[in-house]
C-alpha cells in the first residue's frame, strides 16, 4: 500500500483533532481501564523503548492494538510467541528460535519499520506513525472516516470500518479504543509528554471560574466551566478533560497558561 507523506497539513491536522479530542462519556471507564493496565506496565514498554530512542507510551498503545496488553503476543500483529508470525507481516522475528520472549519480538516489531531516536517523535509525528502502523487504507479510500485505529471511542469516529482485509462496511462501527484516544487520555491525566509541546502562554483573558472539587448544581457554572476546559486544550501541550468540574488538574493547566491557579485553588 502506498505511503502517505507527513506534510505541514497532515501535521496540523493531526494536532487539531488531538486537541479537540473528547472521549465518549459511555466510553470512558473503558479507557480508564486500558490506560490503568498500561501505565501498570511502563518499565516493560521503557525497557524496550529505551534501547530504540521510542517512547514507551507509543510502544504501549500499539501492544494495545495488536495483541489486547498480551505479553504473549508478538506485537507485529498479535500471533503467539510460540512461533513465528503467520499473520502480516509473516515469518518475524526472522533471526532466532521461538518461542520468543516479548521484548526481542517487539524489538523486530518496530525495528523493521525504521523506527527509533530519529523518527519523529512530536504529537503529529506520533499519530502519524500510529495511522502507518495499521495503513493508509482509511485516508486513501475512505476519506469520510477517521481511522477508528486513532479515532475510535471519541467524538471524531462514529462508523464506517474495514469488517475483512479489503472489504469496507460505511456501517460497522469499531469497538476498539483508538490509540490516539489512549494517549489524549494520558496527557490528561499527565502521564505523558510530547517534546513539541511547550508550555503555553496567555493571548487572550479566560473565562474564570472558582475552584471546586465537585461538579456544580448550577448549570450555567457548569457551562462556564466547559468554556474554560476548552479554552485551555486550545493551547499546546495543555490536555484537560471536559467535565464541567473546575478541579486540580484544570486549575493547574490554567496556571500553566496565566500564571496562576483558579480563585479558591488550596495554598494559592
Amino acid at each position: 500500500m502506498a505511503k502517505v507523506a507527513f506534510t505541514s497539513a497532515l501535521k496540523a491536522e493531526y494536532e487539531r483533532l488531538f486537541n479537540s479530542c473528547i472521549i465518549t462519556s459511555r466510553s470512558l471507564a473503558i479507557v480508564e481501564n486500558l490506560n490503568k493496565q498500561l501505565i501498570g506496565n511502563t518499565a516493560r514498554y521503557q525497557s524496550v523503548g529505551e534501547q530504540l530512542g521510542i517512547p514507551w507510551f507509543f510502544i504501549a498503545v500499539i501492544h494495545n492494538m495488536e495483541a489486547s496488553q498480551n505479553f504473549k503476543s508478538h506485537l507485529h500483529n498479535g500471533d503467539p510467541l510460540t512461533a513465528r508470525t503467520v499473520q502480516v507481516p509473516a515469518g518475524r522475528p526472522k533471526k532466532g528460535k521461538p518461542p520468543f520472549n516479548w521484548e526481542e519480538s517487539a524489538a523486530d516489531a518496530l525495528a523493521m519499520r525504521g523506527l527509533g531516536a530519529k523518527t519523529d517523535w512530536s504529537l503529529a509525528g506520533v499519530c502519524y506513525q500510529l495511522e502507518g502502523y495499521n495503513g493508509w487504507g482509511y485516508r486513501l479510500h475512505h476519506q469520510h472516516v477517521l481511522t477508528p485505529y486513532l479515532w475510535s471511542l471519541s467524538n471524531h469516529y462514529s462508523s464506517g470500518k474495514y469488517v475483512a482485509d479489503g472489504t469496507w462496511s460505511d456501517t460497522a462501527i469499531s469497538k476498539q479504543c483508538g490509540a490516539a484516544v489512549l494517549l489524549r487520555r494520558l496527557a490528561e491525566l499527565h502521564q505523558i509528554e510530547f517534546p513539541d509541546q511547550p508550555r503555553p502562554t496567555a493571548e487572550n483573558e479566560p473565562l474564570v471560574v472558582n475552584y471546586a472539587t465537585t461538579k456544580s448544581s448550577n448549570l450555567t457554572v457548569v457551562r462556564q466551566t466547559e468554556d474554560l476546559q476548552r479554552w485551555l486544550n486550545g493551547f499546546p501541550g495543555v490536555f484537560v478533560k471536559i467535565d464541567g468540574v473546575p478541579g486540580e488538574k484544570t486549575s493547574i493547566a490554567f496556571r500553566h497558561v496565566t500564571g496562576s491557579y483558579l480563585p479558591g485553588h488550596p495554598g494559592s
